[in-house]
């Protein structure tokens, strides 16, 4: 196999190992599927208030940024609980500091969200 065939085949394989890991975070995640379900109805939202192209990106990337992260907390979490199961501060600490990253991705997006659906109900 050539050095190029072996690269290109190791990308299919990673596309594969990343979508296996989609797929488990939104089947197993309740924090994930509530996310999806925000995601989904502000993607309605978007065509029904026929937001702008501008508007649209600023949207899907809101989106993808909340639900990014969300994925990144599930990740720390488990690899915590992997590490050290039992409770204990500094596992407490590190578990708080990521659910707060997705607090402020989610809190930007629902600013992101006012900034563009607001004028369009009024």
């Amino acid at each position: 196999m050539t050095k190029k065939s072996s690269f290109f085949n190791e990308r299919i394989k990673s596309i594969g190992y990343a979508t296996r890991g989609a797929s488990l975070l939104i089947t197993t995640e309740a924090s994930i599927k509530v996310q999806l379900v925000i995601g989904i109805i502000m993607t309605f939202a978007g065509f029904y208030f026929q937001i702008s192209t501008s508007e649209w990106l600023i949207q899907i990337l809101a989106i993808g940024l909340v639900m990014s992260i969300e994925g990144i907390n599930t990740a720390i979490e488990a690899i915590a609980d992997f590490i050290h199961p039992e409770k204990h501060e500094k596992i407490g600490y590190i578990k708080d500091i990521a659910a707060g990253a997705v607090f402020i991705a989610s809190i930007a997006a629902v600013i992101a969200g006012l900034i563009i659906y607001l004028p369009k109900m009024t």
